[in-house]
């Protein structure tokens, strides 16, 4: 008699329904720019230390330079001044490449005079200053690799944050997907009335409607939220860094009831996106990888503040 196996067929995962995705689309939508302007706020960082620890060690090096002549010249007058039994323990003091070993060497030698003194006296505060310096950039290069370190697992947390909110997107029907990538404005681009340097950011910021958005991208194809802020109000003459959270602190705060085109507005907390002000209750701004540089409503996220460039 035979024996009949039934096997469980499971049953094909159901699609979300539209309320459903756009929840899931917006979190993790939220949370991958979350985690790019965290990285873009390191990258600002990172370019600052990068700078720090070039001036660290051009200044080591000088020091260095300073350090080496004053050995010649402390070694050139011990040779000069001992002679015979001495000459043995000058040698020393010559011969030695190590700084440290070679004051300790020069210390050994005895029954040197006042003007001797002096000299040993600076080049022991000559090389206490070189000391400072080597471990300054020794700190330095160490925040360095952490923050570099930092930035690696950032970016690791964004690729996973994008890709989780792409798999939300590629389980809908394309006019679901197209309702969800709207932003929320679906009517004409409204003109603005501005002067200004901020009439010169605006027209930029506008002029990049329709194009990519791109996690860090700061044009000229393609852009996110604080990229797309920073080259439109360098446009106009005015530097701002890659990132939201530091754009925040880059201008005069003003409150909403007295927005102007040409204001950066932020939004979430701690702040994680940012987008101008163009007059009529709207923003243009970088908006996510499906939606682009586009315009949309001034409250269609949690508005946090605004401030004023220039």
């Amino acid at each position: 008699m035979g024996i009949g196996l039934s096997v469980a067929v499971p049953a094909a995962t159901a699609k979300p329904d539209l309320e459903t995705a756009k929840k899931q689309f917006a979190k993790y939508e939220h949370l991958a720019e979350q985690a790019s302007e965290r990285y873009n706020d390191a990258q600002v960082k990172l370019q600052t230390t990068q700078t720090k620890l070039t001036a660290l060690n051009a200044d080591l090096a000088r020091q260095e330079k300073v350090v080496a002549a004053m050995r010649q010249q402390v070694a050139t007058m011990v040779v000069d001044q001992y002679q015979g039994d001495a000459l043995s323990t000058t040698s020393q003091v010559v011969l030695s490449s190590n700084p440290d070993a070679f004051l300790d060497n020069l210390n050994a030698v005895s029954a040197y005079n006042s003007q001797r003194g002096q000299v040993m006296k600076e080049f022991s505060n000559e090389l206490d200053r070189l000391n400072l310096r080597k471990a300054a950039v020794q700190d330095e290069a160490k925040r360095l690799q952490t923050l570099q370190d930092t930035m690696a697992a950032q970016k690791k947390d964004l690729d996973e944050k994008a890709a989780k909110a792409k798999s939300v997107l590629d389980d809908l029907e394309a006019k679901a997907r197209a309702q969800i990538l709207s932003g929320g404005w679906t009517g004409d681009v409204p003109n603005v009335d501005a002067s200004g340097r901020a009439a010169a950011a605006v027209r930029f910021a506008m002029a990049q409607v329709g194009k990519a958005y791109v996690y860090g991208a700061a044009g000229p194809n393609a852009y996110d939220c604080s990229g797309l802020t920073m080259r439109a109000w360098g446009a106009a003459g005015v530097g701002l860094p890659h990132s939201s959270s530091a754009q925040q602190g880059s201008g005069t705060r003003v409150s909403e009831s007295e927005l102007q085109p040409g204001d950066l507005v932020f939004y979430y907390s701690p702040v994680s996106h940012v987008g101008m002000y163009i007059g009529n209750g709207l923003i243009v701004n970088a908006l996510n990888p499906g939606a682009g540089v586009r315009v949309s409503p001034l409250h269609s996220m949690p508005y946090s503040g605004a401030v004023r460039p220039g």
